[in-house]
């Protein structure tokens, strides 16, 4: 009886996988056949998948009209840089917190008194600086600056007073707010006009800005997943025994060789896991792809967004660019679904 009960189970449990792999991949599916269609055959309702002929047609129109190769390249940069860039920063992070973690605040304030110096500090400095001097914020980016790193010294001070739990958590909220909410300080630090790019007297940035460039997307790219990186490799490197490292220490290790000789080396699956993870939120980035590149670090969401115009949605040739943009990444996560699982449920059973 418990093992019709058992075999029940696993049928009921395998047909719903299988649902949900069907209605997951099902868009797909859909553009895919889609791209194969001419116009008029993309718009009929119901799909007609066999009766219609099939044809290439849109994807050589995509290549023409579309520099896909370019784009392709600006994809892969971006990706791949902001990748390599986001390890040389989360691995020394993860490593300090697994190891070296912080059990209590550093500083035992209270959750109101931290809010009311981190509100306080800006309130009296915009306040001594517009009505005590008469300063205008808005036309001075060197004043400006400097008045923001004021402000932002408290809070850095809440954040590295945290112990490990808690400074773990805040890096992982900050991958809870909108995008949108961030977009205009973002675009105005990206644009010439911005908080950073003006003349400031010693150095002249006014005909510099980082909009559409690699300087600016690489390290966005970084900064948006970097939290996400921290928590993979912290993740494994808590798997590690601390006596290896303990060990290694007695035998006259240095910190670098330590990191470098000892956990990279242990920590390789972990870390191509984590690897392949940000190479893919990169790859599929768009909110910030679209809002500040146009032409030159334009990456593969852009080529897509090019086939979707005021004058009409053509569905055959946007399905074509489509399938052309997401095929590369499908085909390294096809290859490497056994290391991305496995990196993603990863000391998830002790």
């Amino acid at each position: 009886m418990a093992r019709k009960d058992v075999f029940r189970k696993k049928v009921a449990v395998t047909i719903l996988a299988w649902a949900l792999g069907i209605a997951m991949f099902f868009p797909i599916f859909w553009t895919a056949v889609a791209a194969f269609k001419t116009e008029s055959d993309a718009y009929t309702l119901p799909q007609n998948w066999l009766s219609t002929p099939w044809t290439l047609e849109n994807f050589s129109i995509v290549q023409e009209r579309s520099d896909y190769a370019r784009y392709i390249v600006n994809t892969l940069v971006i990706a791949g840089l902001s990748t390599v860039l986001g390890l040389v920063f989360a691995v020394p992070a993860a490593w300090s917190m697994a190891f070296s973690p912080v059990a209590k605040p550093s500083i035992s304030w209270s959750g109101k008194r931290w809010l009311g110096t981190i509100i306080g500090t800006a309130f009296l400095t915009g306040l001594f600086l517009y009505v005590v001097l008469g300063w205008d914020l808005t036309n001075n980016a060197a004043i400006g600056f400097i008045c923001l790193i004021v402000v932002i010294v408290p809070a850095a001070l809440w954040v590295f007073s945290r112990p490990t739990k808690d400074m773990l958590l805040w890096m992982l909220s900050t991958k809870m707010m909108p995008p949108a909410g961030a977009l205009i300080p973002i675009y105005l630090i990206f644009n010439r006009n911005g908080l950073v790019f003006k003349d400031w007297g010693w150095i002249d940035l006014s005909d510099w800005n980082l909009m559409d460039s690699f300087w600016g997307m690489v390290p966005l790219m970084m900064l948006l997943n970097l939290p996400i990186i921290i928590w993979m490799l912290y993740t494994y490197f808590k798997e590690i025994p601390m006596e290896i490292l303990e060990a290694s220490r007695m035998d006259g290790a240095s910190v670098w060789n330590e990191l470098t000789r000892i956990l990279l080396p242990m920590g390789v699956p972990g870390i191509v896991s984590t690897c392949l993870l940000n190479l893919i939120l990169a790859w599929n980035e768009a909110f910030w792809t679209l809002n500040l590149t146009n032409k030159y670090a334009a990456p593969l969401s852009f080529f897509i967004s090019e086939y979707s115009s005021p004058e009409g949605q053509f569905w055959a040739k946007l399905s074509a660019a489509s399938i052309m943009a997401i095929a590369p990444i499908m085909v390294v996560g096809w290859f490497s679904q056994r290391q991305l699982v496995r990196g993603l449920t990863f000391g998830a059973v002790k």
